[in-house]
């Protein structure tokens, strides 16, 4: 016993998260290169065709600029974020941050500086970067959970699911609350598979990156799961070092307060 109660000491003087910035997949973002901050609105505007003109001698045509709003003006932003030329998240809105970035992006190939996107300039875009995730478009969520894992259907469950990035709260089969979480980077991965929760910590703070991680359920070493305030902030433009992040303080606290030591954890994909 003695021997058991000072591994499960030396295991949470270890444990751990912090947060630090990753792309929508999980890997180490390039340096910023420009942009700035600016501010964050729905799209509820027109939808702009994806464009299909070729240059030619005369001057290429403009598709989107400064006003524009819809699905394909986050499509822009997020490939500027791809090649660090944009800060922000996408927010659907071709405002001054999004002309900054786009005027950066033509000057260093040599076109003409108008901030405005047309078909040249898009053209070299999209050559230079991936076609956007759904977690590159919407960073901050929003998708509905995953179907359950087999594993989640009986018992105390936290179903976590990576596919979907949301964790479900099960008890014997039932759905009683959902959130959405991330997860750690290419570099930290959140460990898969079956645990159990067994240590808790409503304040505590990580003795490795001495940041705070409220509401903290440890279930494998180090990771738990636990409220993040980066997360809150950032989005899924940020990852933990192996920790399930959820960014909803009010869920997660109501969740700490039902959570068993004992629970089942599983994490899939």
């Amino acid at each position: 016993m003695g021997r058991s109660l000072a591994a499960l000491a030396a295991l949470i003087v270890l444990s751990g998260c912090t947060a630090q910035a990753v792309d929508a997949h999980g890997k180490q973002p390039p340096p910023v290169r420009g942009g700035s901050d600016g501010p964050s609105a729905s799209e509820d505007g027109k939808e702009s065709g994806k464009p299909g003109d070729k240059p030619g001698s005369a001057a290429p045509k403009v598709l989107w600029s400064r006003g524009d709003k819809g699905r394909d003006v986050r499509e822009l932003q997020a490939r500027l974020h791809q090649v660090a030329w944009l800060i922000t998240p996408p927010t659907g809105r071709y405002d001054s941050p999004t002309v900054k970035a786009v005027k950066g992006f033509q000057g260093k190939r040599g076109l003409p500086r108008t901030g405005e996107l047309d078909t040249v300039t898009w053209q070299r875009l999209r050559k230079m970067t991936h076609e956007p995730a759904s977690w590159e478009l919407y960073p901050y969520g929003g998708q509905p959970a995953a179907k359950p894992d087999p594993r989640c259907m009986t018992g105390r469950v936290l179903c976590i699911s990576k596919t979907s990035r949301t964790l479900r709260w099960m008890v014997d089969g039932k759905t009683v609350s959902s959130m959405d979480v991330r997860f750690g980077s290419q570099y930290t991965p959140t460990r898969e598979g079956v645990f159990s929760v067994y240590f808790k910590s409503r304040y505590h703070v990580s003795t490795i990156y001495h940041t705070s991680m409220p509401y903290a359920m440890f279930f494998s070493g180090g990771q738990a799961v636990h409220y993040s305030s980066d997360f809150a902030a950032r989005g899924y433009y940020g990852a933990s070092h192996g920790c399930v992040n959820v960014r909803d303080e009010g869920r997660i606290a109501a969740l700490f307060a039902q959570v068993r030591n004992g629970d089942k954890v599983v994490v899939y994909w």
